[in-house]
């Protein structure tokens, strides 16, 4: 390892499973001391058993690294606030936040009720909103007593929030709505040394693997590539958590297998310009003339 993060302190929120423990494991091989947490839930997000959050601490320190754990519930105000303290109690600084914590809850839209649309809104974004404003509010003292950050966060939608998935509504949208975060962060902290990335893995987790199993499922060939192991997302996670990454923000990466993919979002296309009022029926039938010109959109995951 080339000491990518040495001296750095980063955070990883669900860091107890799949693409947070490899994540943190990551970081950790690259010199940077990690706070990890998980609150230890179900796929559900019901209570679950153990502690994986003290479980891949001390695999790191095992390792040979420094960590520590946290198993409080990011989404609340109280547990967002002890994460950046823990961080700060035990190292002293906070340079990287890596947000993924998440849980699914999937239902087709006339089947999917209230509870099960706020668990999932509030676990992914709010779980992303409260780490990243405590964050925040930390990096921007230091950055107005003269210690500039180099403060990174990686956040992580999905290809369900730029593409859409059915039976999936309430994780497509709090995935759409980490990338509409990530933007608007990026736009306001980069005055304070911060840079807000967004990641849209696609790997083996308890969430993908029961949903997408036979895309999911490990090669049975010995020593062949396992293109959906989540290791294969950590490397740019660490990267973008470096100070490497300088002059990189606002951006959304697909990490999949072996590939690397900058995602351009919405951008102004082929435009019509009447200079009054359309009529309705103009109106569509130049709707229809500038759909004529552009790429038919991709097909949402899960569609027939």
């Amino acid at each position: 390892m080339t000491g990518l993060c040495a001296g750095r302190v980063a955070v990883v929120t669900g860091a107890g499973r799949g693409l947070g423990r490899a994540h943190a494991l990551a970081l950790a091989a690259e010199g940077a001391k990690v706070v990890v947490n998980d609150l230890g839930v179900a796929l559900d997000g019901a209570a679950g058993q153990g502690s994986p959050a003290q479980q891949v601490a001390d695999e790191i320190r095992a390792l040979g690294g420094e960590a520590v754990a946290h198993g409080g519930d990011i989404a609340t105000t109280d547990g967002a606030a002890s994460l950046v303290a823990t961080a700060l109690d035990t190292y002293g600084r906070l340079d990287a936040l890596v947000n993924n914590a998440g849980f699914l809850r999937d239902r087709m839209l006339i089947n999917l009720d209230e509870d099960d649309w706020d668990a999932v809104l509030r676990v992914h974004l709010k779980g992303h909103f409260l780490p990243l404003r405590h964050a925040a509010a930390h990096w921007r003292a230091e950055a107005k007593a003269g210690r500039a950050p180099v403060a990174r966060v990686v956040n992580t939608s999905s290809g369900a929030g730029l593409l859409g998935s059915v039976g999936q509504g309430n994780y497509s949208a709090a995935k759409a709505g980490i990338v509409g975060l990530t933007l608007v962060a990026a736009a306001e902290l980069g005055r304070y040394g911060v840079q807000v990335n967004a990641i849209a893995p696609a790997a083996r987790t308890r969430m993908t693997e029961r949903t997408f199993a036979e895309t999911m499922a490990a090669p049975g060939e010995a020593g062949a590539f396992d293109a959906m192991a989540p290791e294969n997302v950590s490397p740019l996670v660490v990267w973008l958590a470096s100070a490497d990454s300088a002059g990189v923000t606002g951006r959304v990466f697909e990490a999949e297998a072996g590939r690397i993919t900058v995602m351009e979002g919405w951008r102004p296309g082929p435009t019509a310009d009447k200079g009054a009022r359309w009529t309705p029926a103009e109106a569509g039938e130049t709707a229809r003339k500038l759909l004529a010109a552009v790429e038919p959109p991709r097909p949402v995951y899960g569609a027939s």
